[in-house]
């Protein structure tokens, strides 16, 4: 454990040394820039329009953030040859990938706690706080998928197009099933292609049910609703954990 925390801590301070504080900062400002521009320009219901417009923009840059920070740093210790001389020490690899996925939980706090912050100007502190525990556990999920692409692909610009291509497609399976079971009512042809997207839907995280803006702009989050993101994170956490452990250990380093 004192090994896990130690790596977990430069791989921290590594963060903090570099201009990722400076670019959460430079995204912060930029959200609500542009959620003032709106509001100006909106004729009606702006209020909601600001709030709606703020809570996508910062939900969006906190992903952004946390993967390129993961995929970064994984890719500069994959060319310096440091993964190798970590796992030279006396310690298993099971270890220094706890190191590594405590760092990247822990940075995804900043961006969680920052923007919930703003968003507890524009909504009640119970929705805000809902909305804040929904993206961190975003940020989380891909914070491991990130780690378990690089721990197999081993090359930055790779790992970068399959990240996003698996958040885009978790953020619209839901839509994605719609449109399969609507097209499934008017041909029968398009039955193969709806059980297609119903299995996808079972293997990916439905991340379009994580921070809503709703919960912001008309106060509609419920226990309900943490339950269901809780128990989803939980379980996708260890499926993802489990994956990296088992690529990292068939390594041959």
């Amino acid at each position: 454990m004192h090994a896990s925390l130690t790596i977990a801590r430069y791989t921290l301070l590594e963060a903090l040394r570099s201009r990722w504080l400076w670019l959460l900062l430079l995204c912060t400002l930029a959200a609500l820039a542009l959620s003032t521009l709106l509001d100006a320009l909106a004729l009606t219901e702006s209020r909601q329009l600001q709030v709606a417009v703020l809570a996508a923009v910062l939900r969006g840059s906190s992903v952004f953030l946390v993967l390129i920070f993961v995929l970064g740093s994984m890719s500069r210790e994959a060319s310096d040859k440091g993964l190798q001389l970590l796992l030279a020490q006396a310690y298993s690899r099971a270890v220094y990938l706890a190191g590594k996925l405590l760092a990247y939980a822990a940075l995804a706090l900043l961006p969680a706690l920052l923007f919930g912050s703003l968003a507890a100007l524009a909504a009640p502190a119970a929705q805000a706080a809902l909305w804040a525990l929904g993206l961190l556990c975003e940020c989380w999920i891909m914070a491991a998928f990130a780690v378990l692409c690089m721990l197999s692909l081993q090359q930055l610009p790779a790992a970068l197009a399959l990240c996003s291509g698996f958040y885009l497609l978790a953020r619209s399976i839901d839509t994605l099933q719609l449109l399969g079971h609507g097209a499934q009512t008017q041909a029968a042809s398009s039955a193969v292609v709806a059980r297609l997207i119903d299995l996808l839907a079972l293997l990916l995280p439905h991340l379009d049910r994580y921070p809503r803006s709703e919960w912001l702009v008309y106060h509609t989050g419920t226990l309900g609703d943490l339950a269901g993101l809780l128990i989803q994170t939980a379980i996708f956490l260890l499926l993802l954990v489990l994956a990296a452990l088992v690529d990292l250990y068939r390594k041959r380093l």
